[in-house]
């Protein structure tokens, strides 16, 4: 399975891999200007994992020796995604000056969900 995706003028070349990665570094110093308060501290720690893995599972299935294998970490990486989604309205509720932030990194991360689901969909149609 290939990790880049051209978009429709064919003239930027995207790849997931360094995308997931720059979302996760963009979590990190995201998480590094919050507060360290009783209340951040558990949503910093559960934005950072979940953040952060989807990169690492998308890694693995692009490494993945079957199809099985990578439709397993595909939806890892969806599921990670759509945990931080989560994560991130937590940390906009607790911290409302951040709100337009958590808001950018939503976006982000609901299109990172979506295209998993297309993979994911497109994976069970290709047949070995």
């Amino acid at each position: 399975m290939s990790n880049q995706i051209q978009n429709s003028n064919n003239k930027k070349l995207y790849d997931l891999t360094e995308r997931t990665a720059k979302f996760g570094e963009n979590i990190i110093d995201f998480a590094k200007i919050l507060p360290n308060t009783v209340i951040n501290r558990p949503l910093i720690n559960q934005i950072v994992r979940a953040g952060t893995s989807i990169g690492a599972n998308y890694m693995e299935a692009d490494a993945a020796e079957s199809k099985k294998d990578f439709q397993h970490k595909i939806n890892l990486c969806k599921k990670e995604a759509k945990e931080t989604m989560h994560w991130l309205r937590m940390l906009a509720k607790a911290n409302i000056d951040k709100t337009d932030t958590c808001r950018e990194f939503y976006k982000e991360v609901h299109e990172l969900v979506l295209i998993f689901s297309t993979i994911v969909a497109r994976s069970k149609q290709i047949k070995k």
